[in-house]
Parts: structure tokens; sequence; C-alpha cells
């Protein structure tokens, strides 16, 4: 009993791994005999002259989840109040004058960051709702298995919103306090950063995945090839970033031509100002990149509705140009002629985008089907199979699709703030777009599985069998 071997299972409490060794100790010194404490002692000392002595009592500590979790939001809040307090500290020392002068610079140069931030939030939170859901959106959207879930969406979406912020607070700061030449350098530095971080070739920062969208943008651009879902898919959410891509293209004009931080980019008839032709032909590219696409869906499929669909992008062509023609025109024409136009090819589009989402991208048979989630949930409670859900869609995407052409209109984009504001209405509605168009082509693929299974019983039986499984 007491001078043979002893014997331990693996899953007793005292065994501890300390390292990769397993660790006796907590055992009284009645359990044991002699020679097992002098084997015992025999190995720590071996392993003393080995350089590797192991504690006896060390336990591996870690913080909760909980715990880091509130820890972080602590330090989100501290970092949130200490960049509002040194933006507004900085925008206070400014004349009166200069203020919002120097405030429309500086959003233009940050605003399509923080948009394309809250997008990224807006698809995690998209992501997730299909995971509760179990809706195969891989499969629709043809991504491999190391594709990013909703966690690591909001992964990137936080340091977006950590880094974004951060410049633009530098960019304040150092402009106020005099430090022109640093200031104009932290917008630069940000686009530089985040073209490198799409381009960056190296199998970091989820190589895969900015490969695909890489790729997607690419057949975007050139549809030489069948369109698949994610590309139109993409291309829709485009439409409705086309501000975002303006003020890109105008922000990358003034870093070109030395005008960041600099009295320069105040004149609107120059190369990069506000009048400038590259605005209406950056908004519309868009839209042109989905026209084509249809015509390349016509050729592959000749279904009537390709056609229609082209029709409706097609639309929006002379919104923008129509718009565009107040700066190049004489007043009187503008108001007799080119604005009446403006009016009624806006009111065109917007019923014809309207009718098209209602009547072919959604399904209203089926509508909200996609908030059914497999573990019992409060949203799946609120959402799913509710009547005033519908209403609110319905409703919310008539009026945004009509304020959402005064996004195209250049020449209704004074009011900065205004536009903000209704681009990220338009962020939002496109994000609601995002569930029932996902649901339609979600209910069309599980349509077309049961009809070939239906239409080929013998067929799946043998494959079945050959593979071992039964029905």
């Amino acid at each position: 009993m007491f001078g043979g071997a002893v014997s331990i299972p693996n899953n007793s409490p005292h065994l501890r791994k300390s390292g990769s060794r397993p660790v006796v100790f907590d055992i009284g010194t009645g359990d044991l005999g002699n020679s097992s404490e002098e084997d015992f002692s025999h190995s720590l000392e071996s392993d003393e002259m080995k350089g590797g002595a192991i504690p006896l009592n060390s336990v591996a500590i870690t913080p909760s989840p909980l715990l880091l979790w509130r820890f972080k939001v602590l330090l989100f809040i501290i970092w949130g109040f200490c960049c509002c307090k040194i933006g507004w500290d900085s925008v206070m020392r400014m004349s009166v004058d200069l203020r919002d002068l120097f405030l429309y610079e500086a959003f233009l140069y940050y605003n399509p960051f923080l948009l394309v931030t809250m997008m990224v939030w807006l698809w995690g939170i998209n992501l997730w709702v299909f995971a509760q859901a179990n809706v195969g959106y891989a499969k629709m959207f043809d991504l491999d298995q190391s594709h990013l879930t909703h966690r690591e969406i909001w992964k990137c979406a936080t340091w977006m919103t950590i880094i974004v912020p951060t410049s633009m607070t530098a960019y304040l700061y150092l402009y106020s306090h005099g430090e022109v030449s640093l200031a104009a350098s932290q917008p630069v530095l940000l686009y530089a950063a985040a073209a490198m971080t799409l381009i960056f070739p190296f199998d970091i920062f989820y190589l895969s995945s900015r490969f695909f969208l890489l790729r997607t943008v690419w057949r975007i651009v050139f549809p030489l090839q069948a369109i698949s879902f994610a590309d139109f898919f993409l291309a829709d959410i485009f439409t409705s970033m086309s501000k975002v891509f303006s003020d890109l293209e105008r922000s990358v004009c003034r870093m070109v031509h030395r005008q960041v931080a600099t009295i320069a980019w105040f004149e609107a008839d120059s190369v990069c100002g506000s009048h400038a032709v590259a605005i209406p032909i950056v908004l519309v590219l868009p839209y042109i990149f989905r026209f084509f696409q249809c015509l390349r869906q016509y050729r592959d499929t000749r279904e009537k509705t390709a056609l229609l669909n082209a029709l409706k992008y097609s639309t929006a062509v002379p919104v923008i140009f129509l718009s565009a023609l107040k700066y190049h025109v004489i007043p009187e024409k503008w108001t007799n002629i080119y604005r009446p136009l403006w009016l009624f090819s806006s009111v065109l589009n917007s019923l014809y985008s309207f009718y098209w989402d209602i009547t072919r991208d959604w399904d209203l048979s089926c509508f909200t089907r996609i908030f059914k989630f497999t573990k019992p949930h409060i949203l799946s409670h609120v959402l799913y199979g509710r009547k005033w859900v519908y209403l609110w869609v319905i409703g919310s995407n008539l009026i945004l699709r009509c304020t959402w052409t005064y996004k195209l209109s250049a020449h209704l984009r004074h009011n900065y703030i205004t536009l903000f504001a209704i681009t990220a209405l338009e962020m939002l509605r496109r994000f609601q777009w995002v569930f029932f168009r996902v649901e339609n082509e979600w209910n069309k693929t599980n349509s077309k599985a049961n009809i070939q299974l239906v239409d080929n019983p013998e067929e799946e039986q043998i494959l079945l069998n050959n593979n071992g499984h039964n029905v």
C-alpha cells in the first residue's frame, strides 16, 4: 500500500499543469510512501539542474472576460472624452469668421472615413443577425471558410473608430496651435495608411478577405464575367456611398495639389473646388457600374428584368448632371429649363427606385423571416412577424429614397452637417435593405434546392447511398 507505486488518474484534483509537465501537490504526507517522495524530489532536482525549476503552487491567474470588457469600455469612454475636449478647445481657439470654414475643410477630409466606419459597424450587425437566423450567407457570397465573422468585423470597426477621430483631433489641435504643416500631414497619413492596409500583399490583417474585397471591386469596375450575387450586392452598396467617393476624390485632389490646410481650398472654381467637373463624374460612377452589370446580366440570361433594372440606374444620371449644370449655365437657363428637368428626374428616380425595392429586391410574402432566430432573443420577439415592421420599412424607404436625391445634387451641398446627416440616413436605409435583400436571395436559393431535390429523387437517393447516408 505504501511501498508500491501510486497511480493518480489524469482528472485528479491533485494534478496541476506547470508548463508542460504534470506536478503533484496538495497530497497529505500520510498518503504517499517514502519511495514516492524520493522519486518526486529527484525529479524536481533534475529539473532544477536543467534550469527549468517548476513552482509547486503556481496557478495561472487571468481576469474574467467581463472584467476585461468593462475595462476596455472605460478606456474607450476616457479616450472619447479626451478627443471631444481637445477638439472643442481647438475649435474655440479660432476666430468666429474662420471657424465654420475651418470645420468645413476638416469635415471634408474625415467624413468619408467616419461614414465608412459606420457602414462597417452596420455590416457587422447584419452578419450577427444572419448568424442568429442561421442564414447561409457565406454560400450566397461565395466566401471561403476563413471569411470574417461579425466579431472580426466589429474588431475592425473598433480600430477604425479609434484611429479616425484621433487623426481628426490631431488635425484640429495642430492647426489651431499654428502647426499648419504638421496638421496638413494628418489626413495625408490617414489616407496613405488606409490604402496600404487594403493592398498590403503579406498574410496579415485578413489577407484573404482583403483580396476578396479588391477582387469584387475589380469585377464591379470591369464586368467582363458573369455577375455573381456578391458583385451586384456590393455595387448596390456603392451607390449609397457615391457621396463618400466624391468627397474622397476631392480630398485626394487637394492633397495632390498641396491645398490641405491652405486658403486655396476655399476657391470654388479651382481644380479641387466645389464647382469642379470631377464631382458629378465620381457621383455617377457607381450607377454606371451597376448599369453595365445589368446589361451583362441580360446578355447572360436574356431576362428582360435586367433591362428594366438597368433603366432604373440610368435615371440617376440626369439627376446628377442637371444639378451640376447650375454652375456652368446662366441663372435664367437654370431657373427656367434645367431646374424643372432636375426636379422631374429626381422624382422619377426616387419613385422608380422605391418601386423596385418593394417589388423586386424584397419578397413581401415572407417578410421578416430573417429575424426568426434559432434561439430565443428579444430582438426576434420584437421584429419577427410584426406588421409594424412592414409599415416602418416601406415608409422609411420611400422617404429616404427621396432625400437621397438631395445628396446626388451638387448645387445643394453647402450645409455639410445636413449632408452628413442625410448620408448617414442613407447608410441606415441600406442597412435595413440588406436584411430583406439577403432574405429574398436566401429564399430563392432554398426554393431552387428544394425543386432540384423533388425533380431528381432517384438521383438524390443514389448519391446518399453511395456516401453512406440514410434519409
